[in-house]
């Protein structure tokens, strides 16, 4: 891959992505297969002006050593360092680039009661920090390949090849192209005019129908923002969270939902996939599941507690979009939800309410009506023939999306 590009996308992820200040501090999280790349990115930091970077490298095949080898009750605890970490972050709130690069079957066959009960476990020890730190810091997700992944998405290939493959589908749909930067100004902006007329129309409810079975209907929170493209934080510094980013998104009413949606993509979730599944809410809960594959990893999904049997997150994606168009399937969220209309079972965005939400508590937040849960998972439901029909507080109806595509 020519270096060139590799800067070129080091830099926006540290000028677009978490927009680094001067004198900040930066953590990067990501593989130990992406030494090349971090290096790039730590270099354009500092050169953004950040007084001091932090890399933490991770790695699947250790992760899936210690689930095989671990007992479940060390794998439920949380060391005190990690909690100190957790503690510095919220005092300090170094901004986050978390940079990608996960098989899509990394923990295929492991027992999935280990892999959700741990995970809930960790989660609800450190999920007090991360409210904290909610809408107050800056962080982006962006992915480089590993051979794993790479192999998965283009079958046909192998090694390098495979790898030079995804890496090209990678920065173009990150639209790195010799003029990122400005790229993503123009995208941020159309993204922003979009947001801006949802909220002029006052949704109450969105109706969503496609010819696969999907007949479904959701409400809003009254006055809700909208999300997409560059966010802020509560003190108004700008970042980009993800690239590449095709949504805009808002969190719904929670327990206000109805219907049946099917998904329209396979689902990455604690490792392994989950493929052919659709979800029945009534109530504004899930109350069935069904799925090809994997169908006991969506039930312990959607049992993690309370909230994630309820939606988080409603994002409209056009199906016309850079990802959809490129004919792959990423096996990664990351790109998968850009490819299409989703929705998100589990924790809504906090600084999505009016009126500061950002710096409401969790308790507080959910007065207002938002969900929450040690979760947080996109599904796809996007096609072609997507019709989404809104609905004002005032009863005026309007087509928001038709054929899978805006309408607006």
């Amino acid at each position: 891959m020519d270096n060139n590009r590799l800067k070129e996308y080091a830099e926006l992820l540290a000028k677009k992505g978490i927009n680094v200040l001067k004198g900040e501090e930066v953590w990067i999280n990501c593989q130990l297969d992406q030494i090349e790349f971090v290096r790039l990115c730590v270099e354009e930091c500092y050169k953004a002006g950040a007084k001091k970077v932090r890399v933490r490298f991770s790695d699947n095949k250790i992760s899936r050593l210690n689930y095989q080898y671990m007992a479940l009750n060390d794998l439920k605890k949380v060391p005190e360092y990690s909690i100190s970490e957790y503690k510095y972050m919220v005092k300090h709130l170094p901004s986050m680039l978390h940079i990608i690069s996960d098989d899509p079957d990394a923990f295929k066959g492991i027992k999935q009661s280990i892999l959700s009960k741990s995970s809930l476990a960790v989660r609800k020890k450190v999920k007090p920090y991360r409210n904290k730190m909610d809408g107050n810091y800056k962080w982006c997700i962006a992915a480089v390949p590993n051979t794993e992944w790479a192999e998965r998405v283009f079958p046909n290939l192998k090694g390098e090849d495979a790898v030079n493959a995804l890496w090209e589908a990678i920065l173009k749909t990150s639209r790195v192209d010799g003029n990122a930067i400005q790229n993503w100004e123009n995208h941020n902006q159309n993204l922003y005019n979009k947001r801006q007329i949802l909220e002029s129309l006052d949704l109450q409810y969105l109706e969503y129908h496609s010819s696969n079975g999907t007949n479904f209907k959701v409400e809003l929170i009254k006055g809700i923002h909208w999300g997409g493209g560059a966010e802020y934080t509560s003190d108004h510094r700008i970042y980009n969270p993800n690239i590449p980013s095709e949504e805009v998104f808002t969190s719904p009413l929670a327990g206000s939902c109805e219907g049946i949606v099917y998904a329209s993509k396979p689902l990455s979730y604690n490792g392994q996939l989950i493929e052919g599944f659709s979800i029945r809410f009534e109530g504004g809960k899930v109350t069935e599941v069904k799925a090809k594959k994997n169908q006991k990893l969506l039930e312990q999904m959607v049992n993690m507690d309370m909230g994630a049997r309820q939606l988080g997150e409603v994002a409209l994606v056009p199906f016309d979009s850079p990802i959809q168009n490129s004919g792959l399937l990423f096996y990664e969220t990351l790109f998968d939800e850009n490819a299409a209309c989703h929705l998100a079972l589990g924790q809504g965005f906090k600084e999505l309410l009016p009126d500061g939400g950002a710096s409401l508590s969790i308790e507080e937040a959910k007065q207002r009506g938002l969900n929450d849960s040690m979760i947080h998972v996109d599904f796809m439901i996007g096609t072609s023939d997507l019709e989404i029909i809104g609905t004002s507080f005032s009863g005026k109806k309007t087509t928001i999306f038709k054929n899978g595509n805006w309408a607006i």
